[in-house]
This record gives structure tokens, sequence and C-alpha cells, in this order.
């Protein structure tokens, strides 16, 4: 019999990104545990079934939305409540970088850092978390409960360190971790500050998760000298983070609120 105090069952949970890395995990694990996932992301409804998820169709409802439109959030919100009821918890999880092989300005100097690609990554990461808290947030305050969390990155927490990056400058390249996700990332700390003071009378409880790297498919050379630098000596594996997630989620957390969840193999000890 499960832990009542950390028990999911029937629950409804919205995933923003939820077919990324962490959202499959996310989604998985909360399915596994009985609860009902909406999962939200850009042709979710297509991408979800190609991926297994007609396997799910009871627990399980995938929505084409993008965070950076509050109509799409809006219409996601409305078909999750003709489905089930309004979510008893939201991780806003969708987010996107600067992948390693973008254009070479996106990944260059501070000093000619693009203006289109700083109001590309905040559009998503910091206005598109916020819709989601404006829109799902504030349908469970009316309701006079629910659960968010945020998620961010050491990197919102901490500078990068760029001379895990050396190897890509060493063939010449003027190649940096760029500034908009760590600023992105840093901004989601004090709006869930800001939110659980602001909610809290209503019921509705909001914290940060902030998370180290997660294994993928990193260059070698990359890799090599993040997990030097972990204290546990390692990369997250995809399914690391779930136990916080689950907790945050369920009755086990109900005094918590505005708080961060560091975890990241101890990166930040140092």
């Amino acid at each position: 019999m499960p832990d009542p105090l950390f028990d999911l069952r029937d629950r409804v949970i919205a995933v923003t990104g939820g077919l990324g890395q962490l959202g499959r995990a996310f989604t998985r694990c909360l399915l596994e545990r009985k609860a009902r996932v909406a999962v939200l992301d850009l042709n979710a409804a297509s991408r979800f079934s190609a991926q297994g998820g007609e396997h799910d169709q009871e627990r399980a409802l995938a929505l084409d939305c993008d965070v950076t439109s509050r109509g799409s959030l809006e219409a996601a919100l409305t078909a999750i409540e003709d489905r089930w009821e309004c979510p008893h918890g939201l991780i806003n999880n969708a987010a996107i970088d600067s992948p390693p092989d973008a254009p070479a300005e996106d990944n260059g100097p501070f000093e000619t850092y693009p203006r289109r690609s700083l109001d590309r990554i905040f559009d998503v990461n910091v206005a598109g978390v916020i819709q989601a808290c404006q829109v799902i947030g504030g349908r469970m305050a009316e309701l006079g409960r629910g659960s968010i969390i945020n998620v961010s990155s050491i990197y919102g927490m901490v500078s990068p360190d760029q001379k895990l990056y050396e190897y890509r400058r060493e063939g010449g390249a003027a190649f940096y971790k760029p500034v908009a996700y760590s600023v992105s990332k840093s901004a989601l700390l004090n709006l869930a500050r800001y939110l659980a003071t602001y909610w809290g009378p209503k019921g509705v409880r909001v914290n940060t998760v902030t998370f180290g790297g997660v294994l993928g498919n990193q260059d070698p050379r990359f890799l090599e000298a993040y997990e030097a630098r972990v204290p546990l000596g390692r990369m997250a594996s995809v399914d690391d983070y779930n136990g916080t997630v689950i907790y945050l989620l369920s009755d086990a957390s109900r005094y918590m609120t505005g708080s961060n969840v560091v975890i990241d193999g101890g990166w930040t000890a140092w």
C-alpha cells in the first residue's frame, strides 16, 4: 500500500515541456504512481502517440501547447478540466537554450550576444513560466489548492564554469556558455518566492527545483570535465529527480513553499 504522504493517485498533474528529456521521465513516473497527467508540449498529441503514449490513454492526456501563447495555455486548461478537473499540480519544465551547434554568435562572447536570442529564450523560460502560472496557477488559487514546481538549473544559481568549454575554444572557436539561459533560470527563483507569498493565503504552494546536468549525448570531452567537477563524480541520470518531484507534488511537502531544492550531485557545494 502506498504511503499516504506521498500518494498521487488520481491527482491531475500538468507538465509543460512534457516530451522533453526530463518531461518524459516525470510523466512516466507520475503515471506509474497512478496520477492523471496532462502532457503539454509543441505537437504533443502526435509525438506522444509515437512514443507509446497510446497505452496510457486513461490517465494521460497529450495536448498541443505553446507556453509563449496565453491563449494556447487557456485552451489546454479547458481541455484538462473537460477531461478531468483543474490540475492539482503544475510542473513548469518547458525551456530552451542555445544548443552547441547554434550559430556562432549565439555561443560567442557576452559582449556580442544577440538581442534576438535573449528575447527568444526569455519568452519561453521566463514569460512562458509566468503565463503558465497565471493561467493554471490562477485557477488553482480560485479552488484553494495546488502545488507548482518551477524547474531551474545550477546555472541559474551559480555562474557556468566556462572552463568546461575550453575544448571548444582549443580549435579556435570563441565558444562560451551564453548568458540568457543562466539569467532566465535565476529569474525562476524569485518568481517562486513572489508567488509563494502571493498565493500562500489561497492554498497554492510554489517551489523551485535546481537541477544539475543530465546525462545524454554529450561530447566525451565535456562529460569528462563536468563529472570531474561533481563531488558524486557523475552527471544525473534522467530518473534522479523523480523523488523530489513526487515529494513536492504530494502532501509530504504540505508546509513547504517559496523554497529552492538543489539536487546537483554537490556541484554548488564547492
